[in-house]
């Protein structure tokens, strides 16, 4: 296990098309009989998710490690995983079809909140667009981009298109972009073998 102010050399399966889902993904198995696996043990699993999954350039990742101690680590860390859960229930609730939770709303927009707190509208080139200020030294920097991006998402057009894996032990989430809409597993290389090899030996065995 890395230390909270390292980079970890963990590498994340980033399938699902986009970040804020992947985020989610990183508690795996979560819907597993025997219990989850969690891939986000320390500060520095957070880092290098953020940076595999684009949020964050190397120089800012590298800062936040050297610039971030043990016990504001730990903190933001369980801040992570409390967003993390709030996401589960926001887009597991559209996967089911049903209202996600009032107070998981009302703690992203919390995040969205602070987030913004950070950002300053600037001039780039021939239009306006946010940027972030000073937020170098900001451990929960990876904490805002995602709700950001979770935001995006869920109030976007593709958000109809969020599914959940077809292994009910498993259920990641990915946004469905397939041409007739009906793709089923997270990786056809993992859950999609997994289930039809399953299906096979049940019928072998009928």
């Amino acid at each position: 296990m890395s230390s909270p102010g390292l980079i970890s050399n963990r590498k994340f399966q980033l399938v699902s098309g986009h970040s804020a889902l992947d985020f989610v993904n990183s508690l795996d198995w979560r819907f597993r009989r025997s219990g989850a696996e969690e891939l986000l043990e320390t500060y520095g699993d957070l880092l290098s998710f953020s940076l595999q999954a684009g949020l964050l350039k190397r120089s800012e990742a590298l800062a936040l490690a050297r610039s971030v101690g043990k016990r504001r680590a730990g903190g933001v860390l369980m801040a992570a995983k409390a967003l993390r859960e709030v996401l589960a229930n926001l887009f597991y609730s559209v996967v089911d079809g049903r209202p996600p939770a009032v107070g998981c709303m009302q703690a992203l927009a919390e995040q969205i909140e602070r987030a913004r707190n950070h950002q300053r509208l600037a001039w780039r080139g021939a239009r306006l667009a946010w940027s972030w200020a000073r937020v170098e030294h900001q451990a929960e920097f990876p904490i805002w981009i995602l709700a950001l991006r979770a935001a995006e998402l869920a109030t976007s057009p593709s958000l109809i298109k969020v599914r959940a894996c077809d292994n009910a032990e498993c259920r990641w989430l990915f946004l469905d972009t397939s041409k007739n809409q009906r793709r089923r597993w997270c990786d056809m290389n993992v859950c999609g073998n997994r289930m039809k090899s399953r299906r096979f030996r049940a019928r072998s065995h009928a």
